[in-house]
């Protein structure tokens, strides 16, 4: 188990700040439900617009486009419009611990505070917080799969006993990126402290004795992802009887079942030994002025009002936090007690490294590369700064870097594939341990060269054969996806009905390889869109900044 003390995860660089008006903005981000694929916004270091009256500036997990009509409603019986600019929530809390966050927004709204308040520095600019509904932690189990494991309606049902069924091959699930998202980060902390039989604040000892018990657990995880709703796509395409579980906060797999064919409808396990809980504080910044200050009160006051309460269940299928307020008929009446949060960012950050080098299983990455003629100049130099900046030592958690056990193949295209290399990145506890493989890789990369035409399905088609020769002789079951970053339109080579009669006849396990294109350029997004919804990706933008869509995608890989 290795502990660092560093940073959070760098707020992503460059991409998009979502924002608008005088009205509340619901936009699509890298954590909606969509059911297909669109380039995803990133939160960037823009400032927000100019703070004016009426209107609280919030920087906000993206869940929280499902309270749009509760604040629509908010706005016409106190006057004060939400004003959303979105981001994941480690990032988030980056911004505010950085002062990235001071007058740029009068209040933060996350899933929870729990990650931020480990940072003294970002526990003084929060001026005070009100919690406002609360979700668990749970694990959504297919009918089929809760009753081949005999555990009846799943209410006594124990996270040991979930990690003895995904060692033991018996249950398949999802989870999002713990790096990345709230959701994912809340359940690698409960089983860490559900595991450990922790009665305190998680420590690191708390870690190291449950580390066995946690490989365990995370050998069952077959899908990964930097958001709720990608996973959710990803649940249902995948292959029947493949994945029989989603770990995600109970709001979001009650309803996620209002969209499930009916041999996909999950049942909500929380396990009896305790959650970790999200109660989504609405929190005022230290940096607003009296008059956000204010509005902030009249807002907070509405929603915790018992009727506003109850619309609020009733719609996000959360659970009420005023004690009058009746929850959604949806929701069970009794609780489960929370499992026990980290006592020190270390700790966090720590447990954080050991999932992305130690405990999940290794990722196999595929980048597609274009160097075509289009590529050179400033274009191929963007291109080597944002895939080197993968290669950084000093991110020993893995959110950026490609991390421990990971296999890395770099295939350069243009008319042709021009080379293929492939690297595999050892773990740190090794010799000569990660520098030296990494330092490879950069190396790697900064020799590309532009030159000649776009043979975009041609390139891919070589991917797919790639990946199948190495699962073929590592006899492994990896993470595994392919990046595709071009800046055309393919002109040479097979024509996409041509990849996609090929992508239909590849086995099963090439098949749910996805792929993930990157925008740039003059890039051809019809092109890329069609490609990400054949293979399950998601196309993501990098018009605005590719270090951060290469950042980006590493929660999905």
């Amino acid at each position: 188990m290795r502990t660092m003390a560093g940073a959070a995860a760098a707020a992503r660089r460059g991409g998009r700040m979502v924002a608008a008006g005088l009205a509340v903005l619901v936009a699509v981000t890298a954590c909606t439900s969509s059911p297909s694929p669109s380039p995803s916004p990133r939160q960037s270091d823009a400032p927000a617009p100019t703070a004016r009256a009426g209107v609280l500036r919030v920087l906000a997990g993206s869940e929280l486009q499902d309270m749009a009509p509760v604040l629509e409603e908010a706005q016409k019986a106190t006057g004060v419009t939400v004003q959303f600019a979105w981001t994941g929530s480690l990032d988030g809390a980056e911004a505010v611990s950085s002062g990235r966050a001071d007058g740029k927004y009068d209040a933060i709204w996350f899933p929870s505070n729990h990650y931020l308040r480990l940072d003294e520095g970002a526990k003084a600019k929060l001026l005070s917080e009100t919690p406002v509904m609360v979700s668990p932690v749970a694990v959504g189990v297919r009918a089929s799969t809760l009753g081949e494991l005999g555990w009846g309606d799943g209410s006594k049902v124990t996270w040991a006993q979930l990690a003895d069924a995904a060692s033991n091959g018996r249950l398949a699930y999802g989870m999002s990126d713990p790096s990345r998202s709230n959701s994912g980060f809340s359940a690698l902390v409960a089983v860490a402290s559900a595991l450990s039989g922790a009665d305190a604040a998680l420590t690191e000892a708390d870690v190291q004795k449950a580390t066995p018990a946690l490989k365990q657990f995370f050998t069952g995880q077959k899908l990964t992802s930097g958001s709720s709703g990608w996973l959710a796509q990803a649940y249902t395409r995948a292959e029947r009887g493949r994945v029989g579980a989603l770990v995600n906060y109970e709001s979001v797999l009650l309803s996620l079942n209002k969209t499930l064919p009916a041999d996909q409808q999950l049942t909500v396990v929380r396990p009896v030994d305790g959650v970790v809980s999200a109660n989504y504080p609405l929190t005022l910044l230290g940096s607003s002025a009296q008059r956000e200050r204010d509005a902030f009160q009249k807002l907070t006051a509405y929603l915790l009002k018992d009727d506003v309460q109850k619309r609020i269940s009733e719609l996000t299928l959360r659970r009420p936090v005023a004690a009058g307020a009746a929850a959604a008929p949806a929701l069970p009446g009794d609780r489960r007690r929370e499992l026990p949060f980290p006592g020190s960012r270390a700790v966090a950050d720590g447990l954080l490294a050991s999932y992305q080098n130690e405990l999940r299983r290794p990722s196999r990455t595929v980048y597609v590369l274009d160097t075509s003629g289009s590529m050179a100049g400033d274009r191929l130099a963007s291109l080597k700064r944002a895939l080197g900046g993968l290669t950084g030592a000093d991110d020993t958690r893995g959110v950026r870097r490609f991390r421990d056990r990971e296999e890395v193949t770099l295939i350069s295209f243009a008319s042709k594939v021009k080379s293929t290399r492939t690297h595999t990145v050892p773990p740190s506890g090794s010799r000569p341990g990660p520098q030296q493989e990494l330092s490879a890789i950069n190396a790697d990369v900064q020799q590309l060269s532009a030159d000649g035409g776009t043979a975009v399905y041609s390139s891919l088609q070589e991917a797919y054969r790639v990946i199948e020769r190495q699962q073929a002789a590592a006899g492994d079951d990896r993470f595994t996806s392919i990046v595709l970053m071009t800046d055309g339109e393919s002109n040479e080579g097979a024509t996409d009905k041509d990849f996609r009669a090929f992508y239909d006849g590849l086995p099963s396990a090439q098949k749910a390889v996805p792929v993930f294109p990157i925008l740039f350029g003059d890039a051809a997004k019809g092109q890329l869109q069609g490609i990400a919804e054949l293979t399950g990706g998601k196309l993501f933008d990098g018009t605005g900044s590719l270090d951060g869509a290469f950042e980006e995608i590493r929660g999905y890989q």
